[in-house]
């Protein structure tokens, strides 16, 4: 495979933007959250940050980083420290990347585009979700080595002209979502007035008015520029608008989906193919044998079953089960140390969706890229102050929770 990243001796430093003023006021990933609120009408905001049920997995998501503390080592010479990882084949500038989020050019103009194109600009790798709003051969135009992440019916001829579309685009690697057999019990999205279809009703026009910034620089401006949003690549072909009372037809039939059907996609997908949603190890085991490249870790950021494992206590496990298999993790990732808490635990990368979501309806892609910005920061801070030079110096020797010494 041919590698457009960028030259290794400037992956590591490569050049932000200049910030706003409003930009520069935002000190971390949880600060674009407090912000993005304001600006984003109640169930814009309330379908990005909402989990399922009583969001026991997501709230888990993050107690389960607390309960590992750092056992640093001291008196190493860290001067020549770099975060970067390669990934098939490709060398990245950090072990983190932009995981999939769906509809996210509601959140922000072209959000899905605005994304894609900072990740690559910053060499970090970004996956497109099936359920955006833009079609992928736009993204892919935009952001060259973008991975496509695919929800897919138990159809054999809409998982092939699927998977034939995306090659055609020019995807390299593609991202198999396998924790959605059902719609999640997301009871937080309609208390904030979200719904799918997106019903039009007078609570749903107040809150546009009430957030002028959005109302014109995201809807208005997208509808003038590109009509009503579609689900774009559910399909080989164009999916119902976001207003349709028949969008709910793109996302049946995925509970006839099984590793039959992964191991048809393998024989038809020449690039880099990973299954996301593991939790289970045997899970790893069989996307091994069905002749899968890597593996994401993930509980779909809490928005699927409630209660499932989070991904960082499901990681030792799982990484055990794969067998020399690329294993990723995503899922309640929000500083440089949940990173690298990870990476000691056996992830090759970790993805975060909602904080570059929030950042880029905050600040379009200059948000975006100051939001990868801060997390390389404090990924750099965290390995000069641990004692490490490389990345995969990280290993669960230096870390230490209630049973588990340091090695």
């Amino acid at each position: 495979m041919t590698s457009t990243a960028l030259p290794a001796s400037t992956a590591s430093a490569v050049a932000a933007p200049r910030l706003s003023r409003a930009l520069t006021r935002i000190l971390s990933l949880d600060d674009f959250e407090a912000v993005a609120r304001r600006r984003l009408p109640r169930p814009i905001f309330g379908y990005v940050a909402g989990a399922a049920e009583d969001n026991q997995s997501l709230h888990g998501n993050r107690q389960a980083f607390a309960q590992y503390a750092f056992a640093p080592r001291v008196l190493v010479d860290v001067s020549q420290r770099t975060q970067q990882i390669e990934l098939f084949g490709r060398t990245y500038a950090s072990p983190f990347g932009i995981a999939p989020m769906g509809i996210s050019a509601l959140s922000a103009y072209r959000g899905d585009i605005v994304q894609a194109r900072a990740a690559r600009a910053q060499n970090i790798p970004a996956i497109l979700s099936g359920t955006s709003l833009i079609p992928l051969e736009d993204v892919i135009r935009e952001a060259p080595g973008t991975w496509f992440q695919a929800y897919l019916p138990g159809d054999p001829v809409k998982i092939d002209a699927l998977v034939e579309r995306a090659r055609r685009a020019g995807y390299e690697t593609l991202v198999l979502t396998v924790d959605i057999p059902v719609s999640a019990n997301r009871e937080n999205n309609v208390r904030t007035g979200f719904s799918t279809p997106l019903k039009p009703s007078l609570r749903l026009a107040w809150d546009g008015l009430t957030h002028p910034r959005w109302l014109a620089g995201t809807f208005l401006r997208t509808l003038m520029a590109h009509g009503m949003p579609h689900f774009e690549n559910s399909f080989a072909t164009r999916g119902a608008p976001i207003v349709s009372a028949s969008v709910m037809r793109d996302f049946t039939a995925r509970d006839h989906l099984s590793w039959e059907h992964v191991a048809r996609i393998r024989r038809q997908w020449p690039g880099t193919l990973i299954i996301k949603g593991i939790l289970h190890p045997q899970d790893a085991a069989l996307a091994q044998q069905h002749g899968a490249d890597g593996i994401i870790v993930s509980n779909h950021g809490g928005r699927q079953l409630d209660g499932a494992i989070s991904p960082l206590r499901a990681l030792p496990g799982v990484v055990a089960a794969a067998g020399g298999m690329t294993v990723m993790m995503d899922s309640g990732v929000r500083r440089g140390s949940d990173v690298l808490k990870a990476l000691a635990l056996g992830a090759r990368c970790v993805f975060v969706g909602r904080p570059f979501n929030y950042a880029a309806a905050v600040g379009g892609e200059a948000g975006v890229s100051h939001a990868i910005a801060l997390l390389r920061a404090e990924v750099d801070r965290n390995m000069a102050m641990l004692g490490i030079n490389r990345v995969r110096e990280m290993d669960a020797s230096y870390l230490w929770r209630d049973g588990l010494a340091p090695a």
